[in-house]
């Protein structure tokens, strides 16, 4: 679209009031060149549609290829329903891609059969289907009343509106103001379109309504406040215009609900062939005619377009002849012809769009549960295998709803019972909707007492326990009892049994003690014919890490390669559990990623909440601390969004973390005393150990060692590693430091002697860097510890912790100087100094720098020091691939995109790259990076960092 291309002279002329707007809309995308996306906002009736309409057909009047979508209401549970519009006349396109493409979106969209998609597939696929028609013309997506289309849908919308730069591709999205919607609107520009102008409101309603006298005009502009809907509607409730019947107007003028009782006495007027023709095209979305037409025969006599032209006449709809779609001209019609029905003629309209949709599933069954009154087993069963397809992709409000109707439409009340269950399950487990996942859970017992003991009822128990007042031990017993009640006959192959061993795991996790692991090891050992492989492994790892044996690392080592095929959000959730006390987190980012992208598109809250905290963490040991404090504020405000209260304690942890090694010790204090406030009263130990976790080393970096032993020693005591305490094996380090800044050296190398004698040095080779390291500071004598350290700094590349290895290189540095040796203590010093200045880690930073003035060397300032062969530039994987992308000439905005970050947070990485590299601009980047790669690996000195 160009600003230089006027819209066409009629749709001006229809639309009073509107050059403005027009112009503002078409000169936006004018100025973009190519590629572009808005969003119109506005009150209801005040002429979004019409705007829409003259937009779409001022571009088909000049080229451009239009696909218009309209959310629809009685869509918004059927996933893909709105996408399925727009792809429709791009089904030969479809073909064209790649087999796993194609296949996706073909699957998504019902051209063919197939497993259930993965929504970035999808995305991707949908992207490109539209680029490659953008090749033979420029493309404009118009999506009309964006609220009501469909999860997925708008999940796809959301992906192809912010990656239209150097595309054909437009896209224009209409939503009313103050409604929530499952397209993610932010970042994206928007314009709001106003009420009329006193002018031309009273231009258009002398135009319409010539006779209207002239107190009523103003009457009617006075109510109306220029929605052209209710300036055009309005005069017409009022019927006789005459003088005589004008003459007593009500004291509130019709408006609101209202209007949409007009819109059903016009619908009433129609013939019944049009009604039957606009029911259908309402329950089914508007749609395809030729879909309309064949379930209007099958609703009994002829049918076709001709049937539709007293409701075009109307101005209730319009067809789309490009795309052989019905349209109706506003949502309160599509609400009005509903309502003008009989219940029964509704039903008979289900019924028919049923048989003939009779090969899309989700659809059919979606229709035959609103056409079905009396308990069907057949019509339950297609809406709970519905259900576990949509489950499948993600769209667990809609799997929810699918459930519901199922247990409604169940014969038989342990079915409904099992089915409004499950329901809950998923309520209270993936979407935070703890409110109504009571209320069915209270239905299911109601409909099946005996059910009540059911393992979904329980686990909905237990959510709902944790998330108010209850404590983990009451949610424990509850857990235990149920599953040893359960008449599965401990079947490994029940996806309900192992779910609930999964949350009872968790709540072992939480309680962290030794009647708490029993009873979970018990119930694991009776599974048939075995345990599940994950479930196994996080039952060892998590109830001793410390002692975890090869085989079970093997195990998990062999789960998290395979996550990358990974597609069930829970189970990339669940390996990563696995992979927190493992250091196997970067092996998750892409997974969880795709995770944390379906969540930001709406997707279920838990899994989003739990990917955030695993990338969190995995950013904290990576050294990118304020990439933690953005996805940690992104999960509390979640928690507080989606009820999910509980999960607070997750953010609260990785944010402590990072504001304590930074240096804001009140802030990280606040977070743990928050943690252990809500955590004690309910009997979570563990969360108790982490927040000492962050107290300990908030009190490192304040220097008080006195009371970052007693923090890390209430985790564990010196010289032992205890059994359930998961945090034990993060905090040995800081335990054999602080023994050693307070003069405790036989308790620090009790807990050393501990440390090496478990399994904590094959758990990760950073915890095996700490390890050695902590072996290094509790070393009797001088000579050995410096023999240790080179061992430790000169072994296998650590770079990939950047804060371990600096404060084991602060330690080597402090040791040497105390034992006079001025000039070795430089290198180590000067290394960490550096690296602790690039994490802005202030308290290590200030320590370092001291012991360099103590030694009488200037400590150098932040962009001092050696140049691209030290120690001091390397660059973290992280910050090389930033690098490597802004050399390629990505921008902030568009890196930032690729790793779930802010373009804030890529500006500060790219601050701390360019010293290292030796360059002071963006446009060097690309040399510097190939000259790295060419230059030979400096040796290594026996003084250095290591």
């Amino acid at each position: 679209m160009s600003s230089s291309e006027p819209l066409a002279g009629d749709i001006i002329e229809q639309l009073v009031g509107r050059d403005a707007d027009l112009a503002r809309i078409s000169g936006f995308f004018a100025r973009s060149g190519s590629g572009r996306s808005l969003l119109l906002s506005g009150d209801p009736g005040v002429g979004k549609t019409a705007l829409l309409q003259a937009v779409g057909r001022s571009a088909a009047a000049n080229g451009v290829r239009v696909l218009r979508i309209a959310g629809v209401q009685f869509e918004a549970d059927l996933s893909y329903a709105a996408l399925n519009q727009a792809f429709l006349p791009l089904r030969d396109t479809v073909q064209t891609l790649d087999e796993l493409h194609r296949q996706a979106l073909s699957a998504a969209l019902g051209f063919g059969a197939g497993p259930p998609p993965e929504r970035l597939v999808v995305c991707n696929a949908a992207l490109e289907v539209l680029r490659r028609a953008a090749e033979q013309q420029p493309v404009l997506v118009i999506v009309d009343d964006l609220p009501w289309v469909d999860r997925a849908s708008a999940a796809v919308f959301g992906f192809i509106s912010r990656r239209l730069s150097g595309t054909g591709i437009s896209f224009l999205a209409a939503l009313r103001t103050g409604t929530d919607s499952f397209f993610e609107s932010g970042g994206l520009p928007s314009y709001e379109l106003p009420p009329l102008d006193a002018e031309s409101a009273t231009h258009l309603v002398k135009t319409r309504f010539p006779l209207l006298p002239h107190h009523v005009q103003q009457r009617v502009l006075t109510t109306a406040q220029g929605n052209p809907l209710a300036l055009l509607e309005i005069p017409r409730a009022l019927g006789d215009h005459s003088p005589a019947a004008l003459e007593g107007l009500p004291a509130v003028l019709p408006l609101g609900q209202r209007l949409q009782s007009l819109f059903v006495s016009r619908v009433r007027q129609l013939p019944e062939k049009t009604q039957d023709m606009l029911l259908l095209a309402a329950l089914n979305g508007g749609g395809d005619v030729g879909v309309l037409c064949a379930a209007a025969r099958e609703m009994g006599g002829h049918a076709d377009l001709e049937n539709l032209i007293p409701a075009e006449r109307d101005h209730l709809v319009r067809v789309d002849h490009a795309s052989h779609r019905l349209v109706f001209r506003h949502p309160l019609i599509q609400s009005a012809v509903v309502e003008a029905t009989t219940s029964s003629r509704r039903r008979s309209a289900h019924h028919a769009l049923a048989r003939v949709l009779d090969r899309q599933l989700e659809s059919r069954a979606w229709h035959l549960g609103q056409a079905t009154l009396d308990p069907d087993d057949h019509v339950s069963e297609l809406l709970e295998e519905a259900a576990r397809r949509i489950l499948n992709r993600g769209d667990a409000v809609a799997a929810i709803a699918a459930l519901t109707r199922a247990a409604e439409l169940s014969p038989h009340d342990a079915d409904r019972a099992r089915r409004l269950a499950e329901a809950a399950y998923i309520g209270a487990e993936a979407t935070g909707a703890l409110r109504s996942a009571s209320k069915l859970l209270e239905d299911a017992r109601q409909a099946d007492p005996e059910r009540a003991g059911s393992l979904y009822a329980a686990a909905v128990t237990v959510h709902l326990l944790l998330s108010g007042d209850g404590d983990v031990t009451t949610a424990h017993r509850l857990l235990v009892g149920a599953i040893e009640q359960d008449s599965r006959g401990y079947d490994a192959n029940s996806a309900e049994l192992v779910d609930a061993m999964h949350l009872l795991l968790l709540l072992c996790i939480y309680g962290a003690r030794e009647d708490f692991w029993s009873p979970f090891h018990e119930l694991l050992a009776r599974l048939r014919p075995e345990p599940p492989a994950l479930l196994s492994v996080l039952g060892q790892l998590y109830s001793d890490p410390a002692r975890t044996g090869q085989p079970t690392l093997r195990q998990l080592e062999q789960i998290c390669d395979a996550a990358v095929r990974e597609t069930d959000p829970a189970q990339i959730v669940r390996i990563g559990t696995g992979a927190v006390y493992t250091d196997r987190l970067p092996l998750l980012r892409e997974a969880s990623r795709r995770v944390l992208r379906q969540g930001r598109e709406g997707g279920p809250a838990r899994r989003h909440l739990g990917v955030l905290f695993h990338l969190a963490l995995d950013a904290y040991y990576s050294g990118t601390w304020q990439e933690v404090v953005e996805l940690a504020d992104e999960g509390l405000a979640l928690c507080e969004s989606s009820g999910y209260s509980f999960f607070s304690w997750y953010f609260y942890y990785s944010k402590g973390l990072a504001t304590a090694s930074s240096g804001d010790v009140d802030t990280a204090h606040a977070l743990a005393d928050q943690m252990t406030d809500w955590a004690s009263p309910r009997g979570l130990h563990a969360i108790v150990q982490y927040a000492d976790h962050v107290r300990a080393l908030a009190h490192i970096a304040a220097g008080d060692f006195e009371e970052a032993l007693r923090c890390a020693e209430s985790i564990s005591p010196a010289g032992r590693l205890a059994q359930y305490a998961q945090a034990a094996v993060w905090v040995f380090f800081d335990l054999v430091e602080a023994a050693m800044s307070t003069g405790r050296r036989s308790e620090a190398a009790s807990h050393v002697r501990a440390v090496l004698a478990s399994d904590v040095e094959n758990l990760s080779p950073r915890l095996a860097l700490l390890a050695a390291g902590a072996r290094a500071v509790a070393a009797e004598d001088d000579a050995t510890a410096e023999q240790l350290f080179q061992q430790v700094l000169a072994g296998a590349d650590t770079g990939e912790w950047p804060f371990d290895r600096a404060r084991i290189q602060l330690a080597r540095g402090e040791r040497l100087r105390r034992a006079g040796s001025v000039t070795a203590c430089t290198g180590p010093l000067e290394a960490a100094l550096g690296t602790f200045r690039r994490l802005d880690s202030r308290p290590w930073a200030e320590r370092a720098a001291r012991e360099l003035r103590a030694t009488g060397v200037s400590a150098p300032g932040p962009a001092e020091g050696p140049q691209a062969e030290g120690p001091l530039t390397e660059l973290t994987p992280r910050e090389y691939e930033i690098a490597e992308l802004a050399a390629r000439g990505l921008t902030n905005k568009q890196i930032a995109e690729k790793f779930f970050i802010s373009h804030r947070t890529v500006g500060a990485h790219l601050y701390q790259i360019y010293p290292k590299l030796g360059i002071t601009s963006r446009g060097a980047l690309r040399d510097a990076l190939s000259a790295r790669q060419h230059r030979p690996a400096p040796p290594r000195a026996g003084n250095d960092g290591g």
